[in-house]
């Protein structure tokens, strides 16, 4: 493995087969000074820690992939597939187990019979634990192509098909639609969704299935994307304040049948128990698997429509907590397994190195950072007809972020941390820090943000909606939001964004409009469900965290009303959103219910004059 002082670059090994040139790569990604120290394989079974597993635990995810093999033994395969807006085209993102052997490539045109045209893109891979050689064929990425599509014509729809190569199989002739131009005044809709997991979505994955047969124009998934970080379900007890959850309520091993009364838990309407639990999650339930998997489940979306994303916390690494007693601690500082750790110890290095930093996010997802002057898939923006949408990274790279720098470890820009000044979620930063790193105008996405939102046409996109993993103001209210608001607040009020949406907390809550310091803009409150925007003055605030995870819903402690700043909480109902733009003075917002029963809320915020 290549290495620049110390760091593994990207944790990735580059191909570089592709006629453009390749990606520039930041030394700054994944710290291998310190060695691994937990096992070879970290398997979430203690029964039988093998990667086969003993075949007594609920398989966790099992989805075919996004192309059927040719052959009852594969031994390459397309496994997920998945689009992304680039300016005036597409990004073609697709996974395999085993490289290409050459570049990848598209074939396409605007015909489903005339594949006239050929594009090319590149491929990069990562030390996945364990590799896919040791993995079912059909149910492991470790290869990652990305292939762009550029110069194509408006809100039209295209036909491709990815080649065969070194043992693929080719896939269906697809389809995709390019986004509407800026300033295309015909109304449009998209689906919003945070938190989503497996557990506990299966009816927001019903909902979002039947909303993009009907029409939606593409989907933005706002952080914390398949809770791979939860590939130990199983081996730890639930929180406390899970109200709901399938992984077992101790880490003692059970008895043979029948099953644990820890399973019969009820779960919502419409959820199966496909959880892992002490008996054993066997192969699935793995950090790797986990992230495969999902992304297999989502086919059925990304195939269709373009699938945006931003970070959340669950992309970080391969855990993303500690605490005393953790049996996480022992399993990974010293490949102990069924056993506990009396004090908190996991470290940046605990997790293997491929599962460190947002290596797996880095890879798995191909957004337009690049392409509108952010950085990869952690900032960015683009436009759809008339509004112009912009994703921030609310866990890196902002003064006191939540997952730390190494130079906030220790102190210093020029010293590179010890182990024990780390922590397991340490990551970043994926730009410039030009100056101290307590101050956010010294961040490159801090200066990028400015420069985007100051040159928004609002003529041709009168609509700005930005989107964070994390929310800035709550009725559950942590100490992370004031660090939020201090980075991006004014710079989104100056330049009158009209709505920051945000998930992170497990619930749907749509708050009053908001100016600084959470001061509520009455003047813009027409009625419970319509809003009025004011531009330089005040944003309408939603948290929309309730897609489905195996953590289950947040909910307010025994005794705790809303804030007043609160207008509807839901701490019930799984499900996602969706964001009709009808013309440049009128939006509408739909919180749709998992389980079928309608919309859990509906807002209307419209333009003054």
């Amino acid at each position: 493995m290549k290495s620049v002082a110390g760091y593994t670059l990207f944790g990735v090994l580059l191909v570089v087969l592709s006629a453009k040139a390749a990606p520039v790569i930041d030394k700054r990604d994944v710290d291998t000074r310190y060695p691994y120290t937990g096992p070879a394989v970290p398997v979430g079974d203690w029964v039988d820690p093998t990667i086969n597993g003993n075949g007594k635990g609920f398989p966790r995810l099992v989805e075919p992939p996004a192309v059927k093999p040719g052959s009852a033994k594969p031994s390459n395969n397309i496994n997920v597939i998945s689009l992304s807006y680039l300016p005036n085209g597409v990004n073609i993102h697709y996974q395999t187990p085993f490289g290409l052997g050459f570049a990848p490539s598209v074939n396409w045109g605007t015909s489903h019979n005339d594949l006239c045209n050929k594009a090319t893109g590149h491929s990069t891979t990562y030390d996945r634990t364990p590799p896919c050689s040791e993995v079912v064929v059909t149910q492991c990425s470790q290869f990652f192509h990305n292939v762009q599509i550029g110069g194509l014509k408006p809100d039209t729809k295209y036909y491709y098909q990815i080649e065969a190569a070194n043992g693929t199989t080719a896939s269906d002739v697809l389809s995709f639609k390019t986004a509407r131009s800026a300033g295309d005044s015909t109304s449009f809709s998209m689906a919003v969704l945070n938190d989503m997991g497996y557990t506990n979505a299966q009816g927001t994955y019903k909902q979002l299935n039947k909303a993009v047969d009907e029409g939606v124009a593409f989907a933005w998934h706002g952080g914390d994307i398949s809770y791979a970080d939860d590939w130990y379900s199983g081996i730890l007890p639930c929180e406390s304040d899970w109200p709901v959850c399938y992984n077992g309520t101790s880490t003692e091993l059970p008895g043979g049948p029948p099953i644990p009364a820890e399973y019969l838990v009820p779960l919502p309407a419409g959820e199966v128990p496909n959880q892992g639990g002490p008996q054993g999650g066997d192969m699935s339930v793995l950090y790797e698997s986990n992230w495969d998997l999902w992304q297999q489940w989502i086919n059925s979306l990304s195939t269709k429509i373009p699938y945006m994303v931003l970070p959340g916390n669950h992309e970080a690494a391969c855990g993303e907590f500690d605490g005393p007693n953790n049996v996480m601690t022992a399993y990974l500082n010293n490949g102990k397994a069924n056993s506990s750790a009396p004090k908190s110890n996991l470290t940046y290095y605990s997790c293997p190195p491929s599962q460190r930093n947002y290596t797996a996010y880095q890879h798995r997802f191909r957004m337009p950072g690049a392409e509108s002057g952010g950085v990869g898939n952690f900032w960015y923006s683009f436009d759809y007809g008339l509004a112009h949408f912009v994703a921030i990274d609310g866990e890196t790279d902002f003064a006191y972020s939540p997952e730390w720098p190494f130079e906030r470890d220790t102190g210093s820009a020029a010293k590179l941390p010890t182990p024990g000044q780390t922590f397991i979620t340490d990551s970043g930063p994926f730009g410039a820090i030009n100056g101290n790193w307590t101050d956010n105008k010294a961040y490159e996405q801090y200066q990028w943000l400015a420069k985007d939102l100051a040159s928004v046409d609002r003529k041709k996109t009168p609509w700005v909606i930005a989107m964070s993993h994390r929310p800035m103001y709550s009725s559950q209210v942590s100490s992370y939001q004031k660090h939020v608001r201090e980075a991006f607040e004014g710079l989104l009020l100056e330049n009158g964004v009209d709505a920051y949406l945000s998930g992170h907390i497990h619930w749907y809550e749509r708050l009053y409009p908001l100016g600084t310091n959470g001061l509520i803009d009455t003047s813009s409150i027409v009625n419970k469900n319509t809003y009025y925007t004011n531009p330089g003055k005040s944003m309408t605030h939603i948290i929309n965290g309730m897609a489905g995870n195996i953590e289950s819903h947040s909910t307010l402690s025994t005794g705790h009303s809303p804030l007043n700043i609160t207008n509807v909480l839901d701490q019930t109902h799984y499900g996602f959103s969706t964001l009709t733009i009808h013309n440049a003075t009128t939006l509408t917002w739909k919180f749709i219910r998992g389980d079928g029963e309608g919309d859990g809320d509906k807002l209307t915020l419209l333009k003054r004059g």
